[in-house]
């Protein structure tokens, strides 16, 4: 069974640990992958539920597998973490307590080099968390210019979009461009050499924005989000891990409007929204990995975890 160290466990345990700790108790991992934090949750209260929840088939056998021992305790489901009112709705729950959200590629579709999503690995051009749906060859190979520039900038916050956006264009009119080496050799010879020599690997940022257009996760945060705090009980508490500021601003963005009452426009005279705060911060300015834990698991770097509990109906 693929290793697994899941990322700031301990703190996840913590924050949860209040909502969970009561009889009949049920968590959602909304992004199970090994099933490391699961396994974490459920060894640290013996009456909980677990609903897992994840996209990749591959993933969910090796969770099922390192679940296994907690039985009836656990139901698993193949799906995106959008469509969790339908999971909840088939496993017939109405309400639960905590719902965790890791987001970003999971450690084995980083270790597995023929799913594409490393680019330090040759491989087929791919980055699907699932077999559905266009790849990243398909998304290189067939989008225009324009929609390659507004992929890169946007999801991937390339300062130089527009200019690997023309090479990969110019490049595949020669030849389709399959591997993620020859990805790689494109952006780096697009980048001006001073840009190169700083900010790691130059091809990080493209191969982001890619895997994000291909498995729409910011979409797909933006819809689960707000079902989560529909899901959960008064008292119960959302955490979510993310790892880059375009997930995160998401994140933020969205529990602070959540803790505010009136939303009405600065200029209008009285409120006409009549929002309530639903939310309570747990985690105001985000939690971040230790030196030591960093050390430890070196993708735990860029981590930041957020998380909030429900305060009203």
């Amino acid at each position: 069974m693929p290793t697994h160290v899941p990322v700031l466990r301990d703190r996840v345990l913590a924050l949860l640990a209040p909502a969970l700790d009561r009889p009949g108790a049920v968590a959602v991992d909304a992004t199970l992958g090994l099933g490391g934090h699961a396994s974490a949750l459920l060894d640290a209260h013996p009456g909980l539920r677990l609903v897992g929840i994840d996209r990749d088939p591959e993933a969910l056998r090796i969770a099922g597998e390192r679940l296994a021992p907690f039985g009836e305790r656990v139901s698993l489901h193949r799906a995106v973490y959008d469509a969790l009112p339908a999971v909840l709705a088939d496993a017939g729950i109405a309400r639960v307590d905590g719902v965790l959200f890791d987001l970003g590629v999971s450690s084995l579709q980083l270790d597995e080099a023929r799913r594409g999503f490393a680019y330090a690995q040759d491989a087929p051009l791919d980055m699907r968390m699932s077999s559905a749906g266009a790849s990243a060859a398909d998304v290189v190979n067939g989008y225009s210019v324009d929609e390659l520039t507004r992929v890169l900038r946007d999801y991937g916050e390339e300062r130089f979009a527009r200019r690997i956006a023309q090479s990969i264009v110019r490049a595949r009119a020669v030849e389709p461009i399959t591997s993620s080496a020859r990805l790689v050799s494109l952006v780096r010879d697009a980048i001006p050499a001073a840009a190169r020599r700083t900010g790691g690997n130059p091809a990080k940022r493209t191969f982001q924005a890619l895997r994000i257009e291909v498995n729409r996760e910011l979409a797909a945060l933006e819809a689960a989000l707000p079902a989560a705090i529909d899901a959960v009980r008064v008292g119960g508490r959302v955490v979510v891990l993310s790892y880059h500021s375009l997930e995160d601003r998401i994140v933020k963005r969205f529990l602070q409007a959540e803790r505010r009452g009136c939303i009405c426009p600065p200029e209008a005279p009285v409120c006409v929204c009549g929002h309530q705060p639903r939310l309570r911060l747990l985690s105001p300015k985000g939690l971040t990995p230790s030196d030591a834990e960093i050390s430890a698991n070196p993708r735990a770097r860029s981590a930041r975890l957020r998380a909030a509990e429900r305060i009203a109906a």
